[in-house]
């Protein structure tokens, strides 16, 4: 994405160009909300600025849904978001998925969604999340807060899914797939629901479950303290 809306920009502004995201995403994860920010040197009318972006990005699958000046100096896609929300499908059927391959993370058989909130409770607030933090993560500290994890049964158009949404401030590296693979061996049976803290507690890498494949994986938005996409 970044590479694509980068030379897109180029085309506008010969020159070159860096954006900076909100969130970082993985190869195989996607973004419905993400909110990227650049510096340009013309005076652009933000839709102006959007169907141009839009015209020179294709045919990646890239669209600029919305675009806005912001007037503050000091304005960041990433240091001044509040909260980032991510959303987490998982189709749950035996025959491949057709219309919904590479967009969500098959299983089989069917979840308990009951025992997976129950484990999901354990998790909620501010913790030290060492076991579900890559080795690769960067972050200063593990210790984070998540203000929520809600677990909802979708029927979607490829059959029966799980949707988990989770909500915080920022994540670590592979935080939420940690989470949801070590969920899903709740709602599987392999795990009990209190095998969650007691993961946590361990603040081990080696007690989280297995991480779950990204393709299942949805930026879904991003919070500031004051909308700069709301209208004027």
């Amino acid at each position: 994405m970044q590479a694509a809306i980068e030379a897109a920009l180029a085309k506008l502004e010969p020159r070159e160009h860096t954006i900076a995201a909100a969130g970082r995403t993985d190869a195989g994860v996607h973004a419905l909300g993400q909110v990227a920010h650049c510096d340009m040197s013309r005076e652009w009318d933000p839709f102006r600025l959007s169907e141009a972006l839009n015209h020179h990005l294709k045919p990646n699958p890239v669209a600029i849904v919305d675009c806005a000046r912001v007037e503050e100096a000091d304005w960041h896609a990433r240091f001044s978001a509040i909260e980032r929300r991510y959303l987490f499908r998982i189709l749950t059927r035996r025959a491949p998925a057709t219309h919904d391959a590479g967009q969500v993370w098959q299983l089989a058989q069917p979840l308990t969604v009951a025992a997976m909130r129950e484990g999901a409770q354990h998790l909620i607030g501010r913790h030290d999340f060492t076991t579900f933090r890559s080795t690769m993560c960067q972050a200063k500290s593990p210790v984070k807060t998540l203000d929520a994890i809600e677990i909802e049964e979708v029927t979607g158009q490829s059959g029966s899914e799980v949707w988990f949404h989770l909500r915080a401030r920022s994540f670590l590296h592979n935080q939420v797939r940690s989470i949801v693979g070590t969920l899903e061996r709740v709602g599987a049976g392999s795990w009990a629901p209190e095998d969650v803290k007691t993961a946590l507690d361990a603040c081990d890498r080696a007690a989280c479950g297995p991480v779950c494949p990204p393709q299942g994986l949805y930026l879904a938005g991003v919070t500031y303290p004051e909308d700069p996409f709301a209208p004027t």
